[in-house]
């Protein structure tokens, strides 16, 4: 199992500098991938179900630095990390906008981009987008192929319900032949089903060992069921939680305690197959060299056990 990090694009310490530095140090250290998120604002008002008032998102979320724009800057600044989306809000987009963006990257970078996407869900981002939150699932697996059609060769003609491209020349084309690889996030079942037919991986969350472990088997049989060989198509756990002095009282969400108590859910998520995963403590207000003590003091109890 390969460990990656989310970057410092949030949170007090976001910055060009710590941004480079936790990739240059990601990269030096071995590891997989780097992360970004997308966050379009922090609303002060949030609405709940029901128009009730909401929680509040984390204060880190009030600093957000664009997901690509900072892919492209740590880009130039690493040879091999891989460059990964955790996740791209796909209603937010246009998809021969997004593929272009997205294949200029992997140009600058060598072909080492990530694609992660998902359907977000907050109202007030929906609403500053200008799009209907309603029906976003549905247009998923349209928008993707879509994305994959401008990265196919020229001429790109694409007709579908939602998005229509006329027979075209779109280029830059990405190193990676076919495109980045599409990883959807996903946690009901209806998505989940959806992310084995369409995508090139899944990016889950674990809140609940039990309802993780549902969400991998479903991913793995609905890929069966689509024809697709399950093992080609990796889980990359992303976990926005960091370790604790002391141990979390049992029952205690995955991912969270103390060292000895991470280490053994990350033993957990390997038995389970998981390819990656990558922890974003950004919201805890730890500096770069902090976030990579915990990281590093993991990987090696994770190692020799």
């Amino acid at each position: 199992m390969d460990f990656g990090v989310a970057l410092p694009q949030t949170g007090i310490h976001a910055s060009p500098e710590a941004i480079v530095q936790a990739a240059q140090t990601a990269e030096r250290l071995g590891y997989r991938t780097v992360w970004v998120l997308e966050r379009l604002l922090r609303p002060l008002h949030p609405r709940g179900a029901g128009g009730a008032p909401g929680r509040l998102m984390p204060e880190a979320y009030a600093v957000a630095y664009d997901p690509i724009e900072t892919l492209t800057y740590v880009a130039a600044r690493t040879d091999r990390i891989r460059l990964g989306t955790s996740i791209l809000v796909a209603p937010f987009h246009v998809p021969v906008l997004l593929a272009k963006r997205l294949a200029t990257l992997d140009r600058f970078s060598g072909g080492r981009v990530v694609a992660g996407l998902g359907l977000g869900w907050a109202e007030e981002e929906f609403d500053t987008a200008g799009v209907a939150a309603r029906g976003r699932g549905a247009r998923l697996p349209e928008f993707i192929a879509a994305m994959r059609a401008a990265w196919g060769p020229d001429p790109v003609r694409f007709e579908g319900r939602h998005y229509r491209i006329p027979e075209s020349q779109i280029n830059p084309k990405p190193v990676q032949p076919g495109g980045p690889r599409v990883i959807i996030a996903a946690r009901e079942p209806a998505a989940v089903e959806r992310a084995a037919r369409i995508g090139d991986g899944l990016n889950a969350i674990p809140a609940d060992w039990a309802e993780f472990e549902r969400i991998v088997a479903g991913f793995r049989a609905a890929a069966r069921t689509a024809g697709r060989d399950p093992g080609a198509l990796p889980v990359i756990v992303r976990t926005n939680t960091t370790v604790t002095e002391t141990p979390a009282r049992e029952p205690r969400g995955p991912l969270t305690g103390s060292q000895q108590q991470v280490v053994e859910d990350l033993r957990r998520l390997e038995r389970l197959g998981v390819a990656e995963v990558f922890f974003d403590m950004n919201r805890f207000g730890l500096a770069v060299d902090g976030q990579f003590r915990i990281l590093e003091r993991l990987r090696d109890a994770l190692r020799g056990g």
